[in-house]
């Protein structure tokens, strides 16, 4: 059989180091030798010995399952084997973080990363209850974090002297370091939605950056 579609770009090939790596642009692949973590609903297809084990909020514990603003819930995967991730056709990055390193992630951006990695979620401070609450998740520690984006982000420089505005609906995610708080500019919203309310964006001050999504689209639904 002869097609395009066998093109070698296409075949997975079988992992050469544990942990995670890019199938493609839309997709991760995650060699398992123990425990990783990632979004429910989100594995594609495995191969091996794994069982996957939707995760319950543990008192003390590092794995939390956090029902966020966009209903996202964490699974465990245990085993040995091959896994992989995608979501929605979504482009997919994955986040090397070095000791100090701190990030802020919408939930609907995460895909799948390493249990070396510590998170806690936390409402975003200043934004009350705009925009389901603004909970996200402080990835801390060292390992790899695989992100999901329906789009390709923008990745806007902070500055002391240049805060940044951006749409409740449309942040993905920014340096832990940043500080938060909500801008409200009913000529903005005026012009951008094409309405007569006001438009609410979440600001960012301080050093670092914000990674922004093309796309307004909410997620509304857990994933199961």
């Amino acid at each position: 059989m002869k097609s395009d579609l066998f093109a070698s770009e296409n075949l997975a090939q079988a992992a050469v180091a544990p942990g995670m790596s890019l199938q493609n642009a839309k997709s991760v692949r995650y060699n398992v030798n123990g425990e990783m973590l990632a979004r429910q609903g989100a594995m594609v297809a495995f191969r091996g010995n794994l069982q996957f084990e939707r995760k319950g909020q543990g008192i003390g514990g590092m794995l939390k399952r956090a029902v966020t603003g966009e209903g996202l819930a964490l699974m465990s995967v245990r085993g040995q084997g091959e896994a992989w991730f995608a979501h929605q056709a979504g482009n997919c990055f994955i986040i090397d973080f070095e000791p100090g390193d701190a990030l802020t992630v919408n939930g609907r951006n995460v895909l799948c990363f390493d249990p070396t990695l510590s998170y806690e979620i936390k409402m975003v401070k200043g934004a009350g209850m705009t925009g389901g609450g603004l909970f996200n998740s402080v990835f801390t520690g060292t390992g790899k974090l695989a992100v999901v984006c329906d789009g390709h982000p923008v990745i806007i420089p902070v500055t002391a002297q240049s805060p940044v505005f951006v749409d409740t609906d449309a942040v993905g995610g920014w340096s832990a370091r940043l500080e938060t708080g909500l801008h409200r500019s009913q000529s903005v919203g005026s012009m951008i939605r094409g309405g007569s309310g006001e438009a609410v964006q979440l600001k960012l001050s301080g050093e670092g950056f914000v990674i922004v999504r093309p796309s307004e689209v909410t997620e509304t639904t857990a994933a199961h």
